[in-house]
């Protein structure tokens, strides 16, 4: 009995020795192939990190014609950033701002992976699902002046980058013919220039600009809750101000030899061979102006003007350019860092040093060199009397075809508040 016991005893202890074996030939195997595995993955994340490093990453860019040299640049500068990170092609393509929607909702996928834009097409490219929301946009929204980032908003969110809070209109006149006291008034301005020989200008032939007579009487225009047509009360009959007297106001400034009704191109040319001595544009003039007028250039927010044998004060429509992140992008993260990238600081002191643009950036707004910009300073000067422009299309063609006909002094006769009713008919048209 106890060599058998014995016997089994030893089986026993043989057995767990055996078994240890096993178990410990398990361990070694298992920790071999995890060595294995461990230095395939380390492999194969050098693999990922060098296919990343030489990726490259293709983006087309649109932008207004007169940026190629200055975009350029910025791509550049992009560029040598992130060399580290990603190879780039970056192609410029020209495109107007004023007509960025049509042609990227013409073909959004085709469309460029960044492109500038004026801010009345945020909320219709954003409806179209062109645009996504902005991320991390409080960042975006403490850079930037508030205007600029509500024009780059629907609602509350973020649709766009800043990128300059200029598009908007003041005074430029010449010091040589007008005192501080004769810029306050328009009609003053007329007077004076028609007793030179000279003329005050002003395009009638743009909506955007002759809102400046409408837009501080109490009558009204803007998008209705829809966001495509129009709301307008320009042929009111009631209230302090109606629209005849506007539209009278208008007669009697055309009726001077002093007013000239002209696009902005034939101003520009009447600056430079002297018979423009005043006119309402914008700060993308600027630099041409001061060679023309050297010392004797002056700019002012918008004059008053004679309505109803009152003053009133001329508004304006006020915007900002954007730039925007294609949603079909194949590249958004490089798209959207190249859209921060175009509208940071030191780009934006850039654009303004190059093309005279005012920076919506708030420390590139506040420099030293933007602060001395006599443009810059009217346009905030404006700013208090002037509002985002919301409208919807169908307001430009009537207001343009009603406001040339009194530029040439109402030559068909007909009453002024039979064409006001067809104006706003025509512009509230669904």
């Amino acid at each position: 009995m106890g060599f058998l016991q014995g016997l089994s005893e030893k089986s026993e202890k043989w057995e767990r020795v055996e078994d240890m074996k096993k178990r410990w030939f398990c361990l070694f195997l298992a920790i071999g192939s995890l060595i294995v595995l461990n230095g395939c993955g380390k492999e194969k994340q050098a693999e990922d990190v060098e296919e990343v490093s030489n990726q490259v990453i293709e983006l087309t860019v649109w932008g207004g014609e007169d940026d190629e040299e200055l975009l350029q640049e910025l791509f550049a500068s992009f560029e040598e950033h992130y060399r580290d990170q990603a190879s780039f092609q970056i192609t410029y393509q020209a495109q107007s701002e004023s007509s960025c929607k049509d042609a990227l909702l013409g073909d959004l996928e085709e469309g460029a992976d960044v492109f500038a834009f004026a801010d009345d097409q945020v909320a219709a490219l954003a409806a179209a699902g062109a645009l996504d929301p902005i991320e991390h946009s409080e960042e975006i929204r403490a850079a930037n002046l508030p205007a600029s980032v509500e024009a780059a908003s629907v609602g509350n969110t973020l649709y766009a980058y800043p990128l300059t809070a200029d598009n908007g209109y003041f005074l430029y006149y010449n010091k040589k013919y007008f005192s501080d006291k004769d810029i306050q008034n328009l009609n003053k301005m007329v007077e004076i220039a028609a007793k030179s020989g000279k003329h005050v200008t002003m395009d009638w032939s743009s909506a955007w600009y002759v809102y400046a007579f409408f837009g501080n009487t109490g009558l009204e225009v803007g998008l209705n809750e829809d966001g495509l047509t129009n709301y307008c009360t320009w042929n009111r009959t009631d209230g302090p101000i109606q629209g005849v007297d506007v539209a009278q106001a208008m007669l009697d400034i055309a009726a001077s030899t002093g007013f000239l009704n002209c696009t902005d191109e034939e101003f520009l040319a009447g600056v430079k061979d002297g018979s423009v001595i005043a006119g309402i544009s914008g700060v993308w003039n600027e630099v041409a102006i001061e060679e023309a007028w050297g010392d004797q250039t002056g700019a002012a927010k918008l004059p008053v003007y004679i309505c109803k044998g009152e003053e009133v004060q001329m508004a304006s429509f006020s915007g900002c350019k954007l730039i925007g992140v294609n949603a079909y992008s194949e590249h958004p993260e490089w798209s959207a860092r190249l859209a921060e990238w175009l509208t940071n600081e030191s780009s934006q002191t850039l654009r303004f040093e190059k093309r005279g643009q005012g920076p919506s950036n708030i420390q590139a707004a506040s420099s030293a060199k933007v602060q001395e910009s006599p443009a810059i300073v009217a346009l905030l000067e404006q700013s208090e009397f002037s509002q985002l422009q919301r409208v919807g299309g169908k307001f430009w063609d009537p207001v343009t075809e009603f406001a040339n006909n009194l530029a040439q002094g109402n030559p068909s006769g007909t009453s002024l508040q039979e064409q006001l009713d067809r104006l706003v008919e025509s512009v509230t048209a669904r």
